[in-house]
């Protein structure tokens, strides 16, 4: 079955790679100073790690930007998300896997400026094996996560 990236999907890829005029229509003119927003930590993600709202929020409809940091250390085991998500690491090492059971010889390394996606629904896990990491996240809300049965 052929899957097809939702408008928004590719508006949000456009701004991560700073094409952002592909979604001049979909979204409204926004300058936000990294000392105003982009500080970390504002609030707890579900998944317990700290995280700021850079645009939109999560939890509501619409196209959101998150940034997370993940202490040394941190796994965060297989979950899944409802909506499409673009992850860039900003700083430090992310570990990614994707299935329904944390796997260490399925995971790769993900340095500074790596991205990996979220398909909605595809259960996958992360560790910040070498150190602090940070991340950032696109989606389109509602958001949420369910994390699975531990075996």
């Amino acid at each position: 079955m052929k899957r097809t990236i939702p408008a928004w999907l590719a508006c949000a890829a456009a701004m991560l790679s700073l094409q952002s005029t592909a979604c001049a229509q979909a979204l409204q003119p926004a300058r936000i100073p990294a000392g105003e927003r982009g500080q970390i930590p504002t609030s707890t993600s579900p998944a317990g790690t700290p995280q700021t709202a850079v645009l939109g929020t999560a939890s509501g409809p619409g196209i959101y930007v998150v940034r997370a940091k993940f202490p040394a250390g941190l796994k965060i085991q297989p979950h899944f998300h409802p909506d499409d998500r673009v992850v860039v690491v900003l700083s430090g090492t992310v570990y990614v896997g994707y299935g329904d059971r944390f796997d260490e010889s399925r995971m790769l390394a993900l340095p500074v400026g790596s991205t990996w996606t979220e398909p909605a629904g595809q259960a996958h896990y992360t560790w910040a094996k070498d150190g602090e990491a940070v991340i950032q996240i696109v989606g389109h809300g509602p958001s949420g996560i369910t994390m699975l049965p531990q075996n």
